[in-house]
């Protein structure tokens, strides 16, 4: 009866640990804030105004790929919550990191610095 006992206990404790059906599953990111859509002619909107907390999702509808990343060039440390977005290939998006702390926010495309077509500011409120 004890040897039953110990089983069941160690199967029960196994079930809890393992988390049941939902183990393996992810939560989902908050909507953005806002979202800037880089095109052929550049960024779109220049600048964007948000909460604290929040985050801004990136969209390139270029034909080409470009790296999102925070000012100042080429350390990227200004707002490194920026630098998750990345490297974005054409049709791709992806969202900055939680925008936290009350600034404004310079970014850029790390392979085009020079580019003002394709810099802009975030400002965070």
């Amino acid at each position: 009866m004890m040897n039953r006992c110990v089983v069941f206990l160690g199967a029960a404790l196994l079930l809890t640990a393992c988390g049941g059906s939902n183990s393996g599953t992810t939560t989902p990111s908050a909507p953005p804030a806002a979202t800037i859509t880089i095109s052929t002619s550049g960024v779109s909107p220049k600048s964007v105004t948000v909460p604290r907390g929040s985050q801004v999702q990136f969209v390139n509808s270029d034909r080409t790929s470009h790296d999102v990343s925070s000012n100042p060039h080429p350390e990227h440390t200004d707002c490194p919550e920026i630098n998750s977005v990345g490297f974005l290939t054409p049709n791709q998006s992806r969202q900055t990191g939680n925008l936290n702390i009350a600034r404004t926010c310079g970014f850029h495309d790390h392979d085009m610095p020079s580019n003002s077509a394709l810099q802009g500011t975030i400002v965070i409120q």
